[in-house]
């Protein structure tokens, strides 16, 4: 259990972990690629690690260090020297990897923990089948566990029924260029999370194929080829800082994230650009992005089906804003670590706040910082981003407690760390530098 202190306001400078999503996406890119590849700052946690073991797993030599990963790619070629590939609750390396152990030769088994065989992959499997691929979930729940009898891609025209995560799209791009025919998708019914798509894209091109792809981003033309192998830079996590711009927001602080740049590949930064409509000041400059308080917060309408990661983030700000935030397009958020949409409307409750859950939107009666809520412990359900984001409400609201603190592992495994330090610089004002 891990309890937060409130405190006055922050003035703090914050340097974050690499991006998850940008770093997942380059281990996969690297790994296919001809030659050796280096990544410059990518993120260690939990989830990453276990997408850099099922990579060895599958025959790729990677070397890693604290601030330089080094991989020699195999030119698309997979091992089936292992019979099982456990991604414990990795959902991005799951989907990833799926379509990766399709490139080799053998058979492939795709497991998970507990909750990963409760979330759904089945568009993907439909789509690698039209691609020719041989893939069964063996609980025939199309969920984990996969059995994939492997025999490359066949590609061309290719299907994905549906765009409600984008972590299939990508996953079927990202494998795409080393099928034995030019290959051809498009996506059925609306595109969510469309950042991440683009995301995905921007690191193929670095490795060395561009996409062609309309602007709605539902059909897509990828060449034949292989990544090739380079240095590559990863940006900070803009998900990680969102706590941190976030306490600035809720303490009437100030706080400077120096290492997400602007623009940045990750999508996650539209959070700033809502803080702003909340009545935040906000700066991009070179020494990085600053989110400053204003003397009240204010509710907001948001449409947040690209960006679903920083919900939980919004929600809490939203608590302490002054009057109604209605948060829409979040139906995709039930299949994440945990039911977030559920998880986060229990838990605000908890503390006092009023809240109404929908299928797919989440509205928060906001009362101000000055509001009279009330602590309480905080279940995450082993979800990182609800223990992060309810440790910015403890900033505030004064009994909060997170029960199984150390599942921030999965994506921010220094963040009470981290968290520590900011604490630290409420006293007298004074600006605090926290970093790796």
């Amino acid at each position: 259990m891990q309890m937060i202190i409130p405190g006055g306001p922050l003035r703090a400078t914050v340097e974050v972990p690499g991006s998850k999503s940008i770093t997942q996406r380059a281990l996969i890119t690297a790994a296919l690629a001809k030659g050796k590849s280096t990544l410059i700052g990518p993120l260690a946690s939990e989830d990453t690690d276990y997408t850099v073991r099922a990579l060895q797993a599958m025959g790729i030599v990677i070397d890693v260090d604290r601030e330089h990963w080094r991989l020699y790619g195999g030119a698309g070629l997979i091992s089936a020297a292992t019979t099982e590939i456990y991604l414990g609750n990795n959902g991005t390396a799951t989907r990833f990897l799926t379509s990766v152990a399709a490139l080799g030769h053998g058979v492939f088994l795709i497991n998970g923990d507990q909750r990963m065989t409760q979330r759904p992959i089945g568009p993907l499997m439909r789509a690698l089948k039209g691609w020719g691929v041989q893939i069964r979930s063996i609980n025939n729940t199309d969920c984990p566990p996969l059995e994939i009898a492997a025999a490359g891609l066949a590609g061309g025209r290719g299907v994905l029924p549906e765009g409600k995560s984008s972590q299939y799209l990508s996953s079927l791009l990202l494998v795409a260029p080393y099928a034995r025919q030019p290959a051809e998708l498009r996506v059925e019914g609306e595109v969510l999370s469309k950042p991440y798509v683009t995301m995905t894209l921007a690191v193929m091109k670095a490795f060395g194929v561009e996409v062609a792809v309309n602007p709605e981003l539902s059909e897509f033309k990828i060449p034949q080829g292989c990544y090739q192998g380079r240095e590559y830079q990863i940006e900070g996590d803009a998900s990680g800082a969102s706590y941190f711009w976030a306490a600035a927001a809720l303490t009437g602080g100030q706080v400077t994230v120096t290492n997400v740049p602007s623009p940045s590949l990750q999508g996650d930064t539209a959070l700033v650009d809502i803080l702003a409509r909340m009545g935040c000041k906000v700066e991009y400059g070179k020494s990085g992005i600053t989110v400053a308080a204003p003397h009240q917060l204010r509710g907001v309408e948001v449409d947040m089906g690209d960006c679903p990661d920083v919900v939980p983030t919004l929600a809490v700000v939203a608590a302490l804003a002054q009057g109604r935030t209605v948060i829409r397009n979040i139906a995709h958020l039930r299949i994440k670590e945990c039911d977030r949409l559920r998880v986060m409307a229990c838990e605000l409750t908890k503390l006092g706040v009023a809240v109404e859950e929908g299928p797919d939107f989440i509205i928060i009666e906001g009362r101000g910082r000055k509001h009279n809520y009330h602590g309480a412990e905080i279940a995450t359900h082993n979800d990182h981003r609800i223990a992060m984001s309810f440790a910015v409400a403890g900033l505030v609201i004064p009994g909060i407690k997170i029960e199984n603190p150390d599942c921030v592992a999965k994506s921010f495994p220094d963040f009470w760390r981290h968290f520590a330090r900011l604490q630290g610089s409420e006293v007298g004002g004074r600006k605090s530098e926290v970093g790796n």
